[in-house]
């Protein structure tokens, strides 16, 4: 994923507004009236922040018939979790490297052996 995507989806989903839209999007297709209920904004306010979900490329439109459902795109979701978990894992091996090093009884000096010999000068 290039770094404008990434940029344009982290500050899309900065809102908590549409953090609550791709929650319910999660769930199925909804259209702007019904993504619109559990929220104490216009209707007009909702399609605005479709719209930042849209041009993040996190949601998308379609027709039918009379309705324009809105979509989540689980392929935009699975690249920012690839992306976001690349740098868990790596935060994870590190963690667990210290935590083999701090079960070690050989490198695990406790506080006299940090300070020196533990005597005082």
């Amino acid at each position: 994923m290039d770094q404008d995507a990434l940029d344009k989806a982290f500050m899309a989903l900065a809102d908590p507004v549409r953090r609550d839209i791709v929650a319910r999007l999660s769930r199925g297709d909804a259209t702007v009236n019904e993504l619109a209920e559990p929220f104490e904004i216009s209707k007009q306010a909702v399609s605005k922040h479709i719209q930042v979900l849209e041009h993040a490329g996190l949601v998308t439109r379609s027709r039918d018939a009379q309705r324009r459902p809105v979509h989540l795109d689980a392929e935009a979701l699975e690249r920012l979790t690839a992306w976001i978990d690349r740098y868990r894992l790596i935060a994870e091996q590190r963690f667990r490297l210290l935590d083999e090093l701090l079960a070690d009884p050989a490198n695990n000096t406790g506080p006299a052996g940090a300070a020196g010999n533990g005597k005082k000068n």
